[in-house]
């Protein structure tokens, strides 16, 4: 192994040989704790400590890095105290996710190290969206991803080096390769000679290096750091490397040739580094003892700190408080109250205005969709907002949605706002991994808030059929950690467009495709907040509540006006997740009778937590059964007629007639 020192002095050098020293003692320190049951699980580096150490030294402390399972050298580079470290692998509250995650999937703002999650690649598009805000900050920085060479055969692998690409990002995108993805070798994985051969396909650069050889791979990160920010282009970089240790402890190394193990252990990046620093007399071997005893003693020290600490027991207010980051005070105030102009609108005019004047509120906003510049969007809500506020503020996208919502997730590491358009709510099913894994779970897990609108244009009515039409609100109201908002009148439509863009935590933003033109009302003019979590009623009654939401909310008005001799109570939910509970009992209250409408299928939809929850906490108000309305469980189909007999619809006023007799 050749090490080339350049122009780093002794006291550099032997800084470097502490740097990958520590997570090498570390780490056997830990496996010790293992065996003795003092830890649950670990992901074990050692033989890959040169890649992350010799990374994060030729980074800046102030670059975000995204690192994954075997990455403990980024952790102790960038000098996170280790009795922290110690809590957090022990699942102690005082470690770095208040005992929420395990391993190495906490980050740290402070120490900008971004959390994985056990998908792996939804990391890379993280990247993208942090060198994106460096680029619209005008700082020169530039933002590194691991992967691991089985990562590379996920599809967000392909969409986080297409958007870097396609947007001239500075992103160091690092594989690990250490040829096996748990027990699946290279391969099996892929059939190219080299994976960073794949860099010429995407537009940018690549090289492969020796991942073992710690001056190799931080002289080469530290070259590519530089090109990246002065080129404005990615980078694809491939470590040659082996883990001597399984995929984790427990999945032991049977699968593995011995004979591989004997060849990389005479690689051995640690060792191979201290024999060339003793050759070229930086070290002496008493020396590296003293190093490495008084490196053991203070890795001793640390551990017993937090062996010592008390395991605080869970609250239980904390653990809900902390689903959600704290929204900043503002003055909410309820559409039409204003004394300023009101006008009548559209509800697609209400969203172009709600989007419009928080784009002249926040200069950190940025949007994100397929086809929202010049075009406007597939349904002309961001006309003329290009030539407004601009290419680098209002973004066409590859058709990628997984790595636009990761984008989204990393402009907000940054401190950015973004709004993220899918042309269909159905599109979203590709995303989907960002959005249930990264964005809802981000703040609970390590305090990191995911400041992300994604706006929904959804539902049938408009014989779109099956890949255009679906309701598909129930998969995120499952999900805790988002917010889920569902407008049905226009001003509904701005107000809460404005607060979810205000609030810091991920909002899902459903507006229905058939009320963008079909639907006008009052709107002020004025920028304003509806507050999300807060139900609206439609109208007052006293014989059957219909608690709906989106367009449900026009089929049960016309419904009641076309029955005037019962007395109906509408509740228009507006928000999903959080549900207005005091709204439904007092609607519950008001009535004794509940038909619950919505436009999704069945089985699983929001209905069916409704009528639980009142059937658990307003059982005694009740003078019948609650009921459901709503669409067939099936795909939604695209002839009109079939169309109608599936909608929710077409069974409601049975279904109120069958409440109204009971």
């Amino acid at each position: 192994m050749y090490f080339n020192r350049r122009d780093l002095s002794d006291e550099q050098l032997i800084e470097f040989y502490k740097s990958i020293l520590l997570p090498r003692l570390v780490e056997e320190k830990m496996l010790v704790l293992l065996r003795q049951g003092k830890i649950s699980k670990w992901f074990s580096g050692i033989g890959q400590e040169a890649i992350a150490v010799g990374a994060t030294l030729a980074m800046h402390d102030d670059e975000w890095i995204m690192p994954l399972h075997r990455n403990l050298g980024v952790f102790t580079t960038r000098r996170m105290p280790l009795r922290k470290l110690f809590l957090q692998w022990q699942g102690n509250k005082e470690g770095y996710s208040k005992g929420r995650e395990r391993s190495f999937h906490f980050g740290s703002r402070e120490n900008h190290i971004c959390g994985m999650i056990s998908h792996l690649g939804p990391q890379l598009a993280i990247a993208d969206g942090v060198s994106l805000a460096y680029n619209l900050k005008n700082e020169k920085k530039a933002s590194l991803a691991f992967t691991g060479e089985g990562g590379t055969s996920e599809g967000d692998f392909h969409e986080a080096l297409n958007v870097a690409s396609v947007w001239n990002l500075p992103v160091i995108f690092l594989i690990e390769n250490n040829g096996y993805g748990l027990s699946t070798p290279v391969k099996e994985q892929f059939r190219c000679e080299q994976l960073a051969l794949r860099a010429k396909g995407y537009g940018m650069e690549g090289v492969t290096i020796d991942g073992n050889n710690l001056l190799e791979v931080y002289d080469t990160i530290k070259g590519v750091r530089e090109y990246c920010i002065r080129e404005q282009k990615p980078y694809l970089i491939e470590c040659m490397t082996f883990r001597m240790r399984g995929h984790e402890e427990a999945s032991g190394t049977k699968y593995i040739p011995q004979h591989l193990f004997e060849e990389w252990a005479a690689k051995d990046p640690v060792k191979k580094f201290e024999e060339y620093l003793i050759l070229e007399e930086v070290l002496t071997y008493s020396y590296v003892e003293s190093i490495r005893r008084e490196m053991k003693l203070m890795i001793d020290a640390e551990w017993q700190v937090a062996a010592d600490a008390p395991m605080k027991l869970p609250v239980l207010e904390e653990e809900l408080d902390d689903v959600f980051a704290p929204v900043p005070a503002m003055p909410f105030e309820e559409s039409g109250s204003a004394a300023n102009e009101v006008k009548s609108k559209r509800f697609i005019d209400a969203v172009t205005e709600g989007l419009r004047q928080s784009m002249e509120k926040h200069d950190n906003l940025v949007l994100m969709g397929q086809d929202i510049a010049e075009y406007g969007g597939a349904f002309k809500i961001t006309e003329g907002f290009v030539e407004r506020f601009g290419r680098e503020r209002v973004r066409n996208t590859p058709l990628c949605e997984s790595a636009i919502i990761g984008s989204a997730l990393g402009l907000s590491l940054e401190g950015f706002k973004s709004m993220v358009e899918m042309q269909f709510a159905d599109f979203v099913s590709v995303g989907f991994n960002q959005i249930v894994n990264n964005l809802a779970k981000i703040h609970y897990r390590w305090g990191q808030n995911a400041d992300v609108v994604i706006r929904m244009p959804t539902g049938a009515g408009v014989g779109a059929g099956p890949f255009h039409s679906q309701s598909n609100e129930a998969w995120f109201v499952h999900t805790p950690g988002l917010k889920v908002v569902y407008p049905s009148t226009p001003a509904d439509a701005k107000g809460l467009l404005i607060a979810a863009i205000n609030d810091p935590n991920p909002v899902i933003y459903f507006e229905h495709k058939a009320l963008y033109r079909s639907i006008s009302g009052p709107v002020p003019d004025e920028y304003y907040e509806v507050p999300i979590g807060k139900a609206r009623w439609a109208s007052q009654g006293r014989d059957i509540s219909i608690i709906t939401y989106g367009a449900g909310v026009y089929w049960a008005e016309e419904y009641a006006a076309s029955d005037p001799a019962v007395s109906y109570d509408i509740l228009d939910l507006r928000t999903l997740l959080p549900l207005d509970y005091d709204a439904i009992r007092e609607s519950v209250t008001r009535t004794g009778k509940v038909l619950v409408l919505h436009e999704d299928t069945l089985t699983g939809g929001i209905a069916g937590e409704i009528s639980a929850w009142i059937s658990e906490h307003c059982f005694e108000l009740l003078d019948a059964p609650v009921i459901r309305c709503a669409s067939l469980d099936t795909p939604v189909p695209f002839n009109l007629e079939l169309e109608k007999q599936f909608l929710a619809k077409s069974r409601m006023a049975e279904s109120l007639k069958k409440l109204l007799s009971y």
